[in-house]
C-alpha cells in the first residue's frame, strides 16, 4: 500500500515487536520514527511531532504511564499503550493519565491499525475545531444539534440520562472512556465511583438500541475499565 497517512512514533525496546510494527505500519503508508526508552521517545515527540504514539508500559528508563504525564503536560498526541499488562488497574492508569487507547499485547495488526485510523481521526477533528452536526454508524444515527436519536429510521425515546451517556460514547467513538470519565461527564464529580449508575443505564441504553443486548453490536464493554462506542473500522469493514 502506497501513500503518507501520518508519522508514527513507536516507543519500545523490544526488538521483535518494534520489527512486526515496523513491516504493519510501513506497508500501511505509515511513516515510522522508533525510540527504545523514554527519555528518547519524548525527545523524539518534541522534535518530529508525530500524528500518533505507540507506546509500550515496560521500558528500561521509565515507566510508560509516566511517559504518558510528561507528554501531556505540553502535547495533545494520540497515545495508543502497546502492553504484555493485562491487569485492569495498569489499564485504568493508562487512560486516566491521558493515554487515548489500549492494546494488550498479542494483538492483531488489523485491530492495531483500526484504532490508529480512529486516532488520526479524532485528532483531525480536535486541531481543526469541527465536529460533526450528525453521527451516523450503521443503523444508529445521532443528530447533535436536536438531540435526536434514531435507529433504523425510527426515532428513539432516550432518557435525559441515557443521551447524555450515548453523546460522550459517540463523540470519543472507538476509544475506550473509563467508568470514572463517564460517571463525572454524565453525573458530575461527586458521582465518581457509583459504578451502579452506570452498569443500569448501560443495560437499558443496549435494551434500546442492540438488537441483541447480550451480545451488543454497538455499545461494547471493555471489563472492569469502561465502555466503547465500536465504530465500522472495529469492525474490519
Amino acid at each position: 500500500m502506497t501513500g503518507d497517512k501520518g508519522l508514527i512514533l513507536l516507543i519500545e525496546d523490544e526488538p521483535q515487536m518494534r520489527r512486526f510494527l515496523r513491516v504493519t505500519l510501513q506497508s500501511h503508508g505509515y511513516r515510522l520514527s522508533e525510540a527504545a526508552s523514554g527519555q528518547e521517545g519524548l525527545a523524539e515527540a518534541a522534535v518530529r511531532n508525530p500524528d500518533v504514539v505507540l507506546l509500550d508500559l515496560g521500558l528500561p528508563d521509565m515507566d510508560g504511564i509516566d511517559v504518558t504525564r510528561n507528554l501531556r503536560e505540553w502535547s495533545e498526541v494520540p497515545v495508543i499503550v502497546i502492553s504484555a499488562r493485562e491487569q485492569e488497574e495498569d489499564k485504568i492508569r493508562a487512560l486516566d493519565a491521558g493515554a487515548d487507547d489500549y492494546l494488550t499485547k498479542p494483538f492483531g495488526a488489523g485491530e492495531l491499525l483500526a484504532r490508529i485510523r480512529v486516532a488520526i481521526r479524532h485528532r483531525e477533528i480536535q486541531q481543526t475545531g469541527q465536529r460533526e452536526p450528525v453521527f451516523v454508524l450503521g443503523d444508529l444515527r445521532i443528530d447533535f444539534s436536536s438531540r435526536i436519536v434514531s435507529l433504523r429510521g425510527k426515532e428513539l425515546h432516550l432518557t435525559p440520562i441515557e443521551y447524555r451517556l450515548l453523546a460522550v460514547l459517540a463523540r470519543n467513538a472507538g476509544k475506550v472512556i473509563t467508568h470514572t470519565h463517564l460517571l463525572k461527564e454524565v453525573w458530575g464529580p461527586v458521582y465518581s465511583d457509583q459504578t451502579q449508575y452506570l452498569r443500569v443505564y448501560m443495560t437499558q441504553l443496549r435494551r434500546k438500541i442492540e438488537t441483541d443486548p447480550a451480545r451488543p453490536k454497538y455499545l461494547l464493554n471493555e471489563p472492569g475499565v469502561g465502555y466503547r462506542l465500536r465504530i465500522d473500522t472495529d469492525q474490519g469493514r
